[in-house]
Order: structure tokens, then C-alpha cells, then sequence
């Protein structure tokens, strides 16, 4: 059973690890109800002499060794051309895609793509009740009563006919309360499976053989995905409605407030620079994706997505270059 005084050494602890000064850190307890000058002077100073709190100062500064590479790496970036903006390319060639984007962590969009596939032409939401209205499929519900519902996707898990969703999309101006998302994919994916036939393989980039075939995501206006980065490289195909996409490189990491797993605390949708100042810091890269565009969105990007319209997205993950990076990831606790 924890100590009552317990959350508070723990926070000495972090504050200490995190290079703040003592004396600020004696000060800010000492404006607590609980804590005398004596009282805080003394537990910090058993913090510092804590031989756990001086192993763990020996990481923490490992771990700055790390962040500073990662902010010259940041820095450099900055000083490429055109860095500040996600470039746009027809028809990308494929070796120019893995040698330039896929290989140096850089997102792009690529157009063209996707001309071939009969999904551009034939989706929208006659044809999706047509096709798959009778059959069952998962959709996430309540997030909007939920702060945390991408965390707690699992807790929003419903059953309910194709149809019917589509129906409740497609007569909704704007909602982040549903949503179809590549959470919900290993049901879906199976009742869905005849929609699939309308997609053609990216074969430049991906993997026709794999059998991973991609997910299927469809909300109404006002769907919001919130900071988070992949395990993964991954691609955006948009086939109905546009998508805003905000970009934080992998190397502004630390100036994202990363709190649990892959996910961030900041809003992007109206961040609060107050609680989050270092997020000035953070280059955010913006674009809107519009039907028939594909994003290539790095592993470890972090990346919010906001739907602009009702919309259906594919995205995929077989790529023909080595994806598996989940196997040496192990952050998935609070940090």
C-alpha cells in the first residue's frame, strides 16, 4: 500500500529527474497546504540522496545524450529546402519513393495512384448499402463523451448493420461521437471482404502478395483521430470526402507531451501552449488530402486527422520495404 506521502516523493523524483532546480522544486512544495519550508526542504533532500533517485539521474542523462541528437537532427532538417511543407508528386517512382521518402522518414503525397481504382468511380453511399448493408460490422460509438476515446477504443466497440451506419453517416452534418477506424478492422475486414474487389494493389509500393490488405475507415464531417504516432509506416488512400492531416516529425518527440504508449495529451485541434509550451517547438506540417490522394505518413510521425467531409479512407501498411518495427517497440505504459 502506497505511503500518503508517496505521490508527491514520485513527483519530486520525476521534477529531479527532469533536470528542474532543487530549490524550485523546494519552493513549489512549500506553497502547498501540506508542506512547511522544513517539510519540503527535507524531502527533497532525501530525494537527492535517494541512491535510486542518483541511478535514475544517470539514465535521465543517457536519455538527454539521445534527445539532444534528435533535436540536431531536427535542426538539419529545418535547413533543407522546402522542409516546412509536405511535397506533392505524381506518380512517384518507386525507387525515388523508398530512396527519398520511405527510407530518410519523410512524408509525401502521391497522386495519380489511384486512377485505376473502380472504387473512385463507383463509392458512395447507394453502393455501400447496396453491397454490404445486410451484414454486421463494429463501429466505435460514445467517443465524444469519452476525453480519452482513442485510449479507450476497445470500451466503444458496437455491432449494428452496414446499412444502418451508413445511413446514420450519411444524414449527419458533423459528429466525432462514431467512427469507423482500423481499430474495428479485424471484424470488418471479413464482412467487408466483397468492397476489396474494387481496390486495386499498389504494386510499386506494396506488397500484393501480403496478407494484409489494408483498413477501411468511414465517419461523417468532424471525425478526429488525435495526435498519435504508428508502429508502422503507413499510407492514406483517400476515396470519398477530404481529410485534414497535421505532421510532427519523429524527431520533435520530445515536444509533444508523449504521455502513455503512442499517444500525445495535446489537442491539436486548438492546443493550449499554456499547458504545452514546448508544442512552440514542434513543426507541425498541414495539408488537406483530397479523393484519389495518397499520404505516406513515417513511422513515428506524430499525426492528428480531422474529417473535412464524410469520408472513406484506405490505408495500408504492406509495404515492399521492411515495416516490422513493433518488434523492438516496448513504451506501451505511462511515461
Amino acid at each position: 500500500m502506497d505511503h500518503p506521502m508517496d505521490d508527491w516523493r514520485r513527483w519530486i523524483a520525476e521534477n529531479l529527474l527532469l533536470g528542474n532546480p532543487p530549490d524550485v522544486i523546494r519552493a513549489a512544495l512549500a506553497r502547498q497546504e501540506q508542506f512547511s519550508e522544513e517539510d519540503a526542504a527535507r524531502e527533497v533532500a532525501g530525494a537527492l540522496a535517494s541512491p535510486y533517485v542518483q541511478g535514475g539521474s544517470r539514465i535521465a542523462n543517457r536519455l538527454r545524450k539521445r534527445e539532444w541528437a534528435m533535436t540536431v537532427y531536427g535542426r538539419l532538417d529545418r535547413m533543407r529546402a522546402g522542409s516546412g511543407a509536405i511535397e506533392r508528386w505524381e506518380r512517384l517512382p518507386a525507387d525515388e519513393f523508398f530512396e527519398e521518402f520511405y527510407c530518410a522518414n519523410r512524408p509525401v503525397i502521391i497522386t495519380g495512384m489511384l486512377k485505376s481504382w473502380p472504387a473512385l468511380t463507383r463509392w458512395d453511399f447507394d453502393y455501400l448499402r447496396d453491397r454490404c448493408g445486410d451484414l454486421e460490422v463494429e463501429v466505435q460509438f460514445g467517443r465524444e463523451s469519452d476525453e480519452n476515446y482513442e485510449v479507450n477504443g476497445p470500451r466503444h466497440k458496437r455491432l449494428m448493420p452496414f446499412g444502418d451506419y451508413v445511413d446514420l453517416v450519411e444524414r449527419t452534418a458533423s459528429s466525432n461521437d462514431f467512427y469507423m477506424t482500423a481499430n474495428n478492422a479485424s471484424r470488418n475486414r471479413e464482412a467487408l471482404d466483397v468492397l476489396w474487389s474494387d481496390i486495386e494493389p499498389i504494386g510499386e509500393y506494396l506488397d500484393a502478395g501480403s496478407p494484409d490488405k489494408g483498413f477501411f475507415w468511414l465517419g461523417p464531417a468532424g471525425t478526429k483521430t488525435p495526435y498519435h504516432h504508428d508502429l508502422t509506416n503507413n499510407f492514406m488512400a483517400q476515396v470519398i470526402g477530404r481529410k485534414r492531416v497535421k505532421l510532427v516529425p519523429l524527431h520533435d518527440t520530445a515536444y509533444i507531451y508523449n504521455n502513455l504508449h503512442c499517444y500525445s495529451e495535446v489537442d491539436a485541434s486548438a492546443v493550449d501552449y499554456e499547458r504545452f509550451p514546448s508544442m512552440r517547438k514542434a513543426q507541425v506540417l498541414e495539408c488537406t488530402l483530397e479523393p484519389g490522394e495518397l499520404l505516406f505518413i513515417p513511422i513515428g510521425w506524430w499525426h492528428y486527422v480531422e474529417g473535412l467531409d464524410a469520408s472513406v479512407t484506405m490505408s495500408f501498411t504492406n509495404f515492399l520495404r521492411f515495416n516490422d518495427f513493433a518488434d523492438s517497440y516496448t513504451t506501451y505504459e505511462h511515461l
